[in-house]
């Protein structure tokens, strides 16, 4: 399972950073995904990683702002998150890509187990 944790009520400008513990999955983690979804939108990508962390991707309205990292020691994946914005606003969701994996990690159709999410909400 996925367990995220972090997320919480921030001004605009301010920070958090979200982890998401992952246990007893079948299979070994390729790469975690960060997704988002805000009331009455659909699911969006925000960033994905592979488990040795040699490749990152972020979407464009969060590079420069948000990072992830990982530790496999831990099975933690963070993320993140600087200077917040209002559209910032949503629940976060991360989820696994199992070996294989894949590269098209903005499709949430690639992900094998996901979490149940953590609500950030930043006022302006």
């Amino acid at each position: 399972q996925l367990v995220e944790s972090g997320g919480g009520l921030v001004q605009a400008g301010g920070s958090l950073r979200l982890s998401c513990a992952a246990s007893g999955l079948t299979g070994n983690i390729y790469a975690m995904g960060w997704f988002r979804q805000a009331p009455g939108k659909e699911r969006e990508f925000v960033a994905w990683i592979t488990w040795g962390g040699d490749r990152t991707a972020y979407r464009d309205s969060v590079r420069g702002r948000f990072t992830i990292s990982a530790d496999i020691a831990t099975n933690t994946v963070y993320l993140r998150m600087n200077v917040l914005k209002p559209e910032d606003t949503a629940v976060y969701l991360c989820a696994a890509d199992i070996y294989p994996g894949g590269d098209n990690w903005y499709s949430d159709g690639l992900y094998d187990y996901w979490g149940q999410g953590t609500q950030v909400t930043v006022s302006s």
